[in-house]
């Protein structure tokens, strides 16, 4: 029974998920017991909800990140392999924190980055900061989710952090908007229809949140801080060009060998 249940118009893999998802399975009991009447009710109203277009992660409600899981939804982006790297990035960095260390995720969305990173780094301060009350709210939910401490801020940017971290933060990480309004309308309708437009668009070039970032990052850092931020394949150079003017500067490729993490460090060699 289980193969047919499979044959639904989807990829083989999603239906596998979605059926866990169903039942409460794993993918090995899948093959073992056959689905009640209600579980295969809930399996083809998942199945109908996936072929309209609703993201998968949506569907599944959370997905692993790092060491946590975070629970996924229209109110914040889904947190991708992109970001997860970016993380990795920003963990080999640090190596080590103690209770003095400060961490902020700006444009924290769901929280997936400054909760990993607590994960992570226990003793570590941990701020993360959105313009979004919605995805703020996401953010708390994963937080209590994972029952970890983590200092969250509604605000624009640096205007939502307490001044009392002003120069003083070792790492500052970002997923932030770097979508052009042009290139918006060129995204799968799977993410343009379900996901927050806001926390992708930066304005009509796309580089418009990361040119503010630049404009006031060193002020925040502390002296060797580091600054891990996820761009655009295509913004290699306009990123090198808006914070090598400040920061020590590289550019870092993403696990399919694309440039999509600058690397900043304040006041020493970045690497």
């Amino acid at each position: 029974m289980i193969p047919s249940l499979l044959d639904v118009g989807i990829p083989r893999h999603e239906a596998e998920r979605l059926l866990m998802v169903a039942t409460g399975w794993t993918r090995s009991e899948l093959y073992a017991t056959d689905p009640t009447p209600e579980q295969l009710d809930r399996y083809r109203s998942l199945v109908a909800r996936r072929r309209e277009g609703e993201p998968l992660q949506y569907l599944e409600a959370s997905i692993p990140f790092g060491p946590v899981e975070v629970r996924v939804d229209e109110r914040a982006l889904i947190p991708r392999p992109e970001t997860e790297n970016l993380w990795e990035h920003a963990v080999a960095a640090l190596d080590d924190a103690g209770p003095g260390t400060r961490i902020v995720d700006l444009c924290s969305g769901s929280g997936a980055l400054a909760l990993a990173l607590k994960a992570r780094f226990p003793a570590a301060q941990v701020i993360g900061a959105d313009v979004s009350e919605e995805a703020l709210a996401l953010a708390a939910e994963n937080a209590a989710l994972n029952n970890l401490d983590v200092e969250w801020c509604k605000g624009d940017l640096f205007e939502a952090l307490p001044t009392r971290v002003k120069g003083r933060v070792d790492l500052i990480v970002t997923n932030p908007p770097y979508v052009s309004a042009k290139e918006y309308e060129t995204l799968p309708d799977e993410i343009r229809l379900h996901e927050p437009k806001q926390a992708l668009v930066a304005g009509a070039r796309g580089d418009e949140v990361l040119e503010r970032i630049a404009g006031e990052v060193y002020w925040w850092l502390g002296i060797g801080g580091w600054l891990f931020c996820e761009i655009g394949e295509t913004q290699a150079d306009r990123a090198l060009e808006l914070f090598g003017g400040w920061l020590y500067c590289e550019i870092r490729n993403d696990l399919a060998g694309r440039p999509r993490v600058l690397v900043g460090r304040k006041g020493a060699r970045c690497c």
